[in-house]
């Protein structure tokens, strides 16, 4: 069974989904740490349902962002997790994180990638008229957004209408982010 690591800063719906999915057998890990930058974060709270260890460390209490990389690499050693998935954690990594886990720190993003990268990926696509988005998993680079894309599963845009179309694309989020991950894991 791999050992994961998911990092969020906001609500945690995906990550609650992974612990779920984790949890039930539909994905062969288990995760030994939430790592969260935001100390309000919801998926703080998600994350007592499923008796998830969290991890709050917030990067001004460090002098550089390789110290508070370094920080997160030696308690995810400590722990032995093979694997990190950011799930709505919104800062880009850097060197030293991407240099502890090679090829192995996966994200999801609210567009079809290279299409919208970035922020407010969703309100992009809706404001640029396209009919279409979706959702890519991804493998993490250096760039923002730019990594080898795993999967994509494409979504109507409703009318214009960025709440609806957000709620389309968390519910395909919560599958897709399933499903890669297995397809990732059971590769390694």
């Amino acid at each position: 069974m791999k050992k994961l690591a998911v990092f969020a800063s906001g609500s945690g719906s995906n990550f609650e989904a992974i612990a779920t999915a984790c949890q039930n057998g539909e994905i062969d890990a288990s995760i030994e740490w939430l790592i969260v930058d935001q100390p309000e974060a919801y998926a703080i709270e998600r994350a007592k349902k499923f008796n998830i260890p969290t991890l709050v460390l917030q990067p001004k209490q460090f002098e550089s962002r390789a110290a508070y990389e370094a920080e997160i690499v030696k308690q995810l050693h400590e722990k032995d997790v093979e694997w990190v998935v950011l799930a709505g954690y919104m800062r880009l990594v850097g060197d030293t994180l991407l240099d502890a886990f090679p090829n192995r720190i996966l994200n999801i993003h609210p567009s079809l990638l290279p299409s919208f990268p970035g922020l407010d990926a969703i309100r992009q696509a809706v404001r640029h008229g396209v009919k279409v988005t979706g959702v890519t998993v991804h493998y993490v680079d250096q760039g923002m957004d730019t990594g080898p894309i795993i999967m994509q599963r494409a979504v109507d845009v409703v009318d214009g209408d960025e709440e609806a179309t957000a709620a389309a694309i968390h519910e395909v989020e919560h599958a897709l982010y399933k499903e890669a991950l297995q397809y990732v894991l059971h590769r390694s």
